[in-house]
């Protein structure tokens, strides 16, 4: 495990906003008068910690610009309910959309920040009807708050972890509904899609949460392509090499696909985005 330049904000990432968003993009600031290639995404597509992130080098790839609008830690919410990122897709002459994980959403039993999909905001009636023994006001963060449902019993937790899976679901498919042009899904991850959840009492499993190919499968009929990138072996033994952040950062870091898996992703986008273009 290495670590580049130490200090806060030691990779700049020239944040940027599009027309009246209140969301901060990765920049630098795209021009949108000529065609280009739209991405939404979360942390793998906003490239934290990482300087040339997939969406740069598919620029590269492909000839045409390509606008980052990942989010760190983003659910579909965030993109479902932001009129000017809606607006640069339908724009778009091609949509990469990063398959991102069911729990930074609001749903049936918790609501999350609108922006920051990750923070925890309140828990519903009905949540608090089936843990009747949790203090919901002791969670800041989603993952947390779920990481201790499930340890407290496994049984109740897969309510809600049923619930998370059929609100992703709607959400997408509406999301695609919105968007009028040429999309594809990028399955970005460590896994497959059909890989069962490795839930323990550390981790809920392993990024997106909670998704499965059943779930990306009944999204095909609205999309021009689904790409599945899982690192190569090489790619993971590569670890942090590469990438940029503090010492104090190292913890966040480890757990980021790295750069060599950003160079694959890209290299298996341009494949599929080059026959759309």
């Amino acid at each position: 495990m290495t670590f580049e330049r130490q200090g806060r904000g030691a990779l700049e990432y020239f944040p940027c906003r599009y027309g009246k968003s209140k969301i901060l993009f990765r920049g630098p600031k795209r021009d949108l008068s000529q065609p280009y290639t739209a991405i939404i995404g979360g942390t793998e597509t906003y490239g934290r910690f990482i300087e040339k992130p997939f969406p740069w080098l598919l620029e590269h790839e492909t000839g045409q610009t390509t606008v980052n609008l990942g989010c760190v830690n983003a659910g579909i919410d965030v993109f479902r309910t932001e009129p000017a990122v809606l607006r640069i897709c339908d724009h778009a002459e091609v949509t990469v959309i990063q398959l991102v994980g069911a729990q930074n959403m609001s749903n049936r039993f918790y609501s999350v920040h609108p922006r920051r999909n990750d923070r925890f905001i309140r828990a519903s009636t009905l949540m608090k009807t089936i843990f009747r023994e949790v203090d919901f006001t002791d969670f800041t963060f989603n993952r947390h708050m779920l990481m201790t449902l499930h340890t407290l019993s496994p049984e109740r937790f897969e309510v809600v972890k049923d619930e998370l899976k059929a609100a992703w679901l709607a959400r997408m498919l509406a999301l695609l509904d919105t968007i009028s042009g040429k999309v594809v899904l990028l399955w970005f991850s460590a896994r497959k899609p059909e890989d069962p959840d490795e839930v323990t009492p550390e981790k809920l499993g392993i990024d997106p949460l909670f998704i499965d190919r059943t779930m990306v499968e009944a999204l095909r009929p609205k999309v021009a392509e689904i790409v599945e990138v899982q690192p190569s072996g090489q790619a993971i033994h590569s670890g942090t090499e590469g990438m940029v952040f503090s010492a104090l950062e190292v913890p966040a870091a480890d757990r980021m696909l790295g750069v060599k898996a950003h160079e694959e992703a890209a290299m298996a986008l341009a494949a599929s985005v080059k026959t759309l273009i």
